[in-house]
């Protein structure tokens, strides 16, 4: 499988009346596509995963395969605070055909370390597509430590990656230092730049449904040896990075594809829009400078 630099986490398009908009999410994933993601995560936090219910992850992931087909990998979030549940989650999305799991480290129960390694493992043992470790103590309470990630790399054969969303450059840099032959992600878009720069893999990025074609220049500067270029860039792409999360993800990042023409309707309760849209208008003005390609719908 491919190892891309570039993971949008997609968010999940609802209809009017909050139902799936399977349709939508067709349409969203061929363009993100063209938009330089080199490959894309559902059902993860900014798909809103903890209000998909019933049948609606599988109908999530059919219609992202309808839109990229194989161009790009598909990974699934499948992570809970059940190691049996989490198992079984995993073992359906590989039967569905996906490229990999992502799962999220155990929330609120907020087990130790040794509990997250048996968890992890656990997982691993169950599947044979790749495994990527969400790790983001801001939302679950719970820290996975690099040395539990190497633990965990020595025990299976299974290809693991990391997303790591502590929100620090050094633990990104823990991370990659401690876990050779494990691809480590940035989780935070602010990070992407300087995390490339101490060893990590890329970005599972929130920014790239709005501004991927300068994110995709971003990486190419590096990839390229051209070290001065992508600094001067991510420090252009830092406030769009930084306003996106004015509120809690993915409410900015839905408002502003809606604005944009890209169906995505509303957000499920608990979470809501905001009366006072200011700051998100401000966003949104500095995206429209990025020169972010827009649909035909009036904003």
């Amino acid at each position: 499988m491919d190892w891309p630099g570039i993971l949008t986490a997609m968010v999940t398009p609802f209809a009017a009346d909050g139902s799936l908009n399977e349709e939508a999410a067709t349409a969203l994933s061929e363009w993100l596509i063209s938009q330089g993601s080199g490959g894309l995560v559902i059902a993860g936090t900014t798909g809103e995963s903890p209000t998909l219910k019933g049948t609606e992850r599988r109908r999530l992931y059919e219609a992202v395969r309808r839109g990229v087909g194989h161009r790009v990998p598909i990974w699934v979030g499948c992570g809970s605070n059940d190691t049996d549940e989490t198992v079984a989650r995993a073992t359906e999305v590989e039967r569905w055909g996906a490229d990999g799991v992502m799962v999220v480290t155990p929330y609120y129960n907020k087990p130790p370390q040794e509990g997250l390694y048996q968890h992890f493992l656990a997982v691993a043992r169950a599947i044979s597509i790749p495994m990527m470790i969400y790790n983001v103590p801001g939302r679950t309470g719970v820290s996975i430590q690099a040395a539990t990630v190497a633990r965990i790399a020595r025990a299976t054969a299974l290809p693991l990656a990391v997303k790591e969303a502590s929100g620090t450059l050094d633990t990104i840099a823990a991370m990659v230092e401690a876990c050779p032959g494990v691809r480590v992600y940035a989780g935070d878009d602010a990070l992407f730049q300087p995390a490339l720069r101490v060893g990590a893999a890329g970005v599972v990025s929130v920014a790239s449904h709005l501004v991927g074609p300068a994110m995709e220049q971003l990486w190419i500067y590096e990839r390229t040896g051209q070290g001065e270029l992508a600094a001067r860039l991510h420090q252009q792409l830092l406030p769009i990075m930084r306003g996106l999360f004015t509120w809690p993800n993915p409410i900015p990042v839905k408002w502003a594809l809606n604005r944009l023409g890209h169906n995505t309707g509303p957000v499920r309760l608990p979470l809501v829009y905001p009366d006072d849209t200011s700051a998100l208008e401000e966003l949104l003005v500095r995206i429209l400078a990025r020169g972010q390609s827009v649909k035909t719908r009036a904003l």
